[in-house]
């Protein structure tokens, strides 16, 4: 929970025009043990392609999980500089970072958790926000009341995603609370979200929710209510279900250089009739070659017996490990590029270092660059191959890698 003493930092750094911009190096300090680089000219590509094809429609650039591990601060800014006007969080704590370098024309709105004695400062700043259940709307009220200023809320409708959302008796209890105090709501958006838009195996799920949403928001609309914002679709959905856009879409992955799913780019080919991929990439994980050493056959490497010198080694020592989010299931399964070769990783990843087989690599020495995730020379290790290794998904690999790492700007 951020408290109040945090919220007002921001506050205070906003209204004094000393919230700190993103760092814009093209390279990071020598101290720098691992990075991460943002490439802003593919950024700015992806959304023009996405504004692009859904040009009938607003986007809201979803930037939870920091930014999907991109960088919250890093993203927001170039995103609202290239015409997006709609940014969506998920709890208070990303509210203040994106509120942070947002600009007086953006929109923010935040999708789940606000602890119950922080509505004071949504609502102040005029913040929109989700509501999911009665209870959470009757603070809001109350904040409301004190600020003088309406709350800005999305009714959150469950559909059959079964998460959360207002079925249809709470939504009837949240109509009673809003009818009660008009001068105290302002219904900002009506809103629903599906359950895995990006699988055809949810397509008859999918089909039932569209239903379930167009029937409850004509009980929004009998009370005489007309929403700003109607929005169902997610990054999956405004490709593979085109009339799931209404008014507002919240793009995620795809803004970043990722399909939801195989499906959900085969949909979009089909469609389009394009044949290469039209995304671009915006992360690269980086680091340096910490060490050089050569071991002899014979020896084991690292921790315990996982790894067994058959013959004679030259290694690097690379200062990452789980810690930075370079998962242990990467222990002799893992890749990364040295001097734009493949380099296999070999022993057990430590909390802080990993091993890489440089003997067929000439003349690496420390400082040398090391890529985790990107592209060096000719050969790319992507996100997806990194994540077959580790069992994840894009999702889970992008938003795991830790906020300490440094985001720069790539220009």
């Amino acid at each position: 929970m951020i408290n109040n003493k945090q919220i007002t930092s921001v506050i205070r750094k906003k209204q004094n025009g000393n919230v700190p911009s993103p760092k814009k190096e093209h390279r990071m300090p020598s101290y720098t043990r691992t990075w991460i680089e943002i490439d802003k000219a593919a950024y700015i590509h992806n959304l023009k392609f996405l504004q692009q094809i859904f040009q009938d429609t607003e986007i809201a650039a979803v930037v939870k999980g920091n930014a999907y591990g991109h960088g919250i601060e890093q993203i927001v800014p170039i995103a609202q500089n290239n015409g997006i006007k709609y940014f969506t969080v998920f709890s208070l704590d990303e509210a203040c970072r994106a509120f942070s370098v947002m600009n007086k024309t953006t929109k923010l709105i935040i999708m789940g958790y606000i602890p119950n004695d922080s509505y004071d400062w949504v609502i102040k700043n005029e913040i929109e926000f989700f509501v999911y259940e009665p209870g959470d709307l009757a603070d809001a009220i109350k904040a409301s009341k004190l600020q003088k200023k309406p709350a800005l809320v999305h009714l959150e409708l469950e559909t059959g995603m079964n998460r959360t959302g207002l079925d249809e008796h709470n939504l009837k209890k949240a109509l009673k609370l809003i009818n009660e105090n008009k001068k105290n709501v302002h219904i900002a958006g009506v809103c629903t979200h599906f359950a895995g838009a990006e699988s055809i195996a949810n397509h008859v799920r999918i089909k039932r929710q569209i239903i379930n949403y167009n029937r409850q928001l004509l009980q929004v609309k009998k009370e005489g209510y007309q929403p700003d914002k109607l929005h169902m679709a997610c990054s999956a959905a405004a490709i593979s279900y085109p009339r799931t856009r209404k008014d507002l879409i919240r793009v995620g992955i795809l803004q970043y250089g990722f399909w939801p799913s195989f499906e959900t780019r085969i949909a979009y080919m089909q469609k389009y009739k394009h044949t290469v991929d039209p995304l671009r990439r915006v992360l690269s994980w980086k680091s340096r070659v910490m060490h050089v050493k050569t071991v002899e056959a014979g020896e084991f490497i690292s921790y315990g017996t996982a790894f067994f010198a058959s013959e004679k080694k030259k290694i690097a020592v690379v200062p990452v490990g789980y810690a930075d989010g370079f998962n242990r299931s990467l222990s002799n399964n893992g890749r990364v590029l040295i001097h734009g070769k493949i380099a296999q990783v070999i022993g057990t990843i430590n909390m802080n270092m990993l091993i890489a087989d440089i003997t067929p690599i000439k003349n690496v020495k420390p400082g040398d660059e090391v890529v985790l995730i990107g592209k060096q020379k000719n050969n790319t290790i992507n996100v997806s191959s990194f994540s077959e290794f580790t069992q994840q998904v894009n999702y889970e690999l992008l938003t795991r890698l830790p906020d300490s790492i440094p985001r720069i700007i790539k220009e």
